[in-house]
C-alpha cells in the first residue's frame, strides 16, 4: 500500500484498488455473496423502484454470516489492504451487505451516508465495495469526495417519491440535501470497475448508486470493517450493528469492540 493511497483515503474518503482481488479471492467473495442469497437473513428485502418491477434486492446483518464468510474473510487480502490505508494496526470485520439489481430499470440507490445508520466513529472505518459485473463509471457507485470530513446527515428512508425523507424524523441530524436534483452544485466522482477491483470508502462519505437498465445486472458485495481508533457513537433513533446486547452495555466514546467482530489483522 503506497503512502499516496493512504493520503487520498484520508483526504477524499474513497479510493479504487484495481485488481485487488485475484481470481481465487474474487471467486471466494462471489461464493460468499451467493451464500447470502441462498441464506436470506431477517433483514432481506426488495427495495421498490417507481413504475418498474425490476429487482433491487438487498440483505445485511445476517446473524449467521460467519458460517458463509469466515473462510473468505480469513484469506482475503482486503483486511491487510485496509490496515495499510490506515497506516497499520488491526482490522476487524463488522458486517456484510449484498445487493442484486436486474430485470429492468431498477432505481438508483439514494444519496446517503452509511454512518447515519451505524453507532461507530473514527478515521479507521471502511466499506469495501466489490462488484462481480463490469460497471462503467456512469453505472457505478458515486461519491462526494471529502464529505466524510463534513456534517453527518439523517439517513434516507429510500422512499420512492423522495430520497431525502429522513429515517428518523425526530432526530437533530439535518435532512439530506437533494444532491441528485442539484448535481452541478456538488463535486461527484465515480469509477469504472471490473471484477477484481475494490472500491474502498469511509462510511461517512456521501454516496449513491446509479440505476441499472434493461438487459443489465449489478451484483455487489459490501464488507464493513473498522480499526483500532473506532469508538462507539450512538445515533438518535437507534443504529446498527445488530448485535444482541451490544448497545445496552456501550457508552459514547467506548472502544468499539465485541467478540462477534472477527479480528483479521
Amino acid at each position: 500500500m503506497t503512502p499516496d493511497l493512504g493520503e487520498a483515503y484520508a483526504r477524499d474518503g474513497v479510493v479504487r484498488l484495481p485488481g485487488a482481488l485475484d481470481t481465487v479471492a474474487l471467486a471466494q467473495a462471489e461464493a460468499a455473496w451467493a451464500w447470502s442469497l441462498a441464506n436470506p437473513g431477517p433483514l432481506a428485502s426488495r427495495i421498490p423502484s417507481k413504475n418498474s418491477d425490476a429487482m433491487f434486492y438487498q440483505d445485511l446483518y445476517n446473524p449467521d454470516v460467519l458460517l458463509g464468510y469466515r473462510a473468505m474473510l480469513e484469506t482475503s487480502p482486503i483486511p491487510a489492504l485496509l490496515s495499510g490505508l490506515w497506516g497499520g494496526g488491526p482490522c476487524w470485520f463488522m458486517y456484510e451487505q449484498v445487493f442484486l439489481k436486474e430485470g429492468g430499470e431498477a432505481r438508483r440507490t439514494p444519496w446517503h451516508q452509511d454512518s447515519s445508520y451505524l453507532a461507530v466513529a473514527g478515521d479507521q472505518l471502511a466499506v469495501a465495495w466489490i462488484t462481480f459485473d463490469v460497471c462503467s463509471a456512469a453505472d457505478s457507485l458515486e461519491f462526494v469526495p471529502g464529505s466524510h470530513r463534513g456534517r453527518l446527515y439523517n439517513g434516507s428512508r429510500f422512499d420512492v417519491d423522495d430520497d431525502t425523507l429522513p429515517t428518523h424524523p425526530g432526530s437533530s441530524l439535518p435532512v439530506l440535501p437533494d444532491i441528485e436534483a442539484a448535481r452541478d452544485q456538488w463535486e461527484i466522482v465515480s469509477f469504472a470497475v471490473q471484477p477484481g477491483d475494490v472500491i474502498v470508502f469511509h462510511p461517512k462519505v456521501l454516496h449513491g448508486g446509479a440505476p441499472t437498465h434493461p438487459g443489465t445486472r449489478r451484483r455487489t458485495l459490501t464488507l464493513r470493517f473498522f480499526g483500532e481508533d473506532a469508538v462507539y457513537d450512538p445515533r438518535e433513533g437507534g443504529a446498527g450493528p445488530r448485535v444482541a446486547g451490544f448497545h445496552d452495555r456501550m457508552r459514547a466514546g467506548d472502544l468499539f469492540r465485541h467478540p462477534s467482530f472477527l479480528k483479521l489483522v
